[in-house]
């Protein structure tokens, strides 16, 4: 038998098992329940990622909104940052074993085996007091920057520990693929398995799970997290000659940012955007720079470095943004937008603003699909310079035309967002 086979095989097995040993303790508990009291949040929240918050963000002013008595919690990378955003109870996603002494080296011993169960001990245990609980958003389901002992392992771990404890556990309007590493696509798989309600923010996101042998023909497909929420007014144009042209840039060194080759991927990409960034200005447009994360003040600064090299004295304007309402409040001082992270391109939409793609993942290919800028889109790693000014000097010609195309769209994804939660209050949370 095939390595392959004998992977498939052990993912049916762990799964069955795992659905046989919950049966009998969920159900009654299950059968018993009313309206959820206790809701608990689950992602990589608080680590900077403004996409990430946004959705969490979302989804906790859903919650206080409809559900006003529910006694909300957050799993996440960093509970004190959530903690005091959200005004909510955190926990971190993971435990850390013991580091040295000889609970440590017997940990190191054991294979790490005492660490792990205790970690999910406690997760069962902060799990269990939940009626649901909610994964909202985001990447969750692809492997981007992540290892399989990382997220992959962590979201199985949690899903896991709800299952045997009964509570409900659902997938709300995420991202899935490309899961690249084989063994991360199997815990994630087997996590998703676990679940009672799944959505996924685009159908490519379903088509991925249906790809994997994954059975999805029962799960929805409703927009991002993100369109759910309040978008600032634009702005006039102060001089109608003058365009103001943001520019999102990120941090990105390839799928796996730790593996070999990523700073030439990153400085490539730099020196690429310098040279439009360029021509820009030489047309005698503005610039204002954007970004999404916390670490994107690295790709901020080698790309003003980069284009002071090809037009000294040049002025590039910036502001610190710390929620994804801070980033659409940039994207109405523009009146063009090019960028890479995905939730900048929900942004810059958002905001009805014509919008090109330099993305690093289909999902942006996908979006700008949706609202009719497929032809707008270009690889991070593979774009070039000419065809990007081409890209926008047509976008620029028909900035009205697209303005109104996305202004429809988004009343379309408004209303879907509309029966997601509709769909929740009925089916999930009660």
């Amino acid at each position: 038998m095939t390595a392959r086979n004998d992977a498939d095989r052990f993912e049916s097995l762990a799964i069955a098992d795992a659905a046989g040993s919950v049966s009998h303790i969920s159900g009654d508990r299950a059968a018993m329940r009313r309206t959820p009291q206790k809701i608990a949040l689950f992602g990589l929240f608080g680590s900077g990622n403004l996409g990430n918050e946004g959705s969490l963000e979302a989804m906790v002013e859903f919650l206080r909104r409809e559900r006003p008595d529910a006694e909300l919690s957050c799993i996440c990378r960093e509970p004190e940052v959530v903690q005091k955003t959200f005004a909510i109870e955190t926990l971190p996603i993971r435990r850390n074993g013991p580091a040295g002494g000889l609970a440590g080296r017997l940990n190191r011993l054991c294979l790490r085996i005492p660490a792990k169960l205790a970690d999910f001990a406690r997760a069962f245990g902060h799990v269990r007091k939940a009626d649901v609980m909610i994964i909202p958003g985001t990447g969750i389901l692809d492997d981007f920057g992540e290892r399989p002992a990382g997220m992959p392992y962590d979201i199985l771990k949690w899903c896991l520990a709800a299952r045997l404890a009964g509570t409900r556990i659902a997938f709300v309007s995420i991202g899935a693929g490309p899961i690249r590493n084989r063994l991360s696509r199997l815990l994630m798989i087997s996590a998703a398995r676990l679940a009672h309600y799944r959505s996924y923010r685009d159908l490519q996101s379903k088509e991925f799970m249906e790809k994997v042998g994954f059975d999805a023909s029962n799960d929805a497909v409703y927009p991002d997290l993100a369109f759910g929420l309040p978008a600032p007014a634009p702005l006039p144009r102060t001089v109608p000659s003058v365009l103001r042209v943001g520019v999102g840039v990120m941090a990105y060194r390839g799928w796996y940012g730790f593996a070999d080759g990523g700073q030439p991927i990153f400085c490539r990409y730099i020196g690429k955007l310098a040279e439009f960034v360029a021509h820009v200005l030489d047309s005698g447009h503005e610039v204002r720079l954007l970004t999404g994360d916390d670490d994107d003040s690295i790709a901020i600064d080698a790309l003003r470095a980069a284009v002071r090299k090809l037009r000294p004295g040049a002025m590039l304007a910036h502001a610190q943004v710390n929620s994804l309402g801070d980033v659409m409040a940039q994207m109405a001082l523009t009146d063009i937008v090019i960028a890479t992270r995905f939730h900048n391109i929900v942004c810059a939409l958002k905001m009805c603003r014509p919008t090109i793609s330099l993305g690093y993942a289909r999902k942006n290919d996908v979006l700008m699909e949706r609202m009719g800028l497929g032809e707008y889109c270009q690889h991070i790693e593979t774009f070039n310079v000419e065809t990007l000014v081409a890209q926008f000097s047509r976008l620029r010609a028909d900035t009205e035309k697209h303005e109104q195309g996305i202004s429809v769209r988004l009343a379309e994804f408004r209303a879907n967002v509309t029966r997601q939660d509709a769909c929740l209050l009925s089916s999930v949370i009660g």
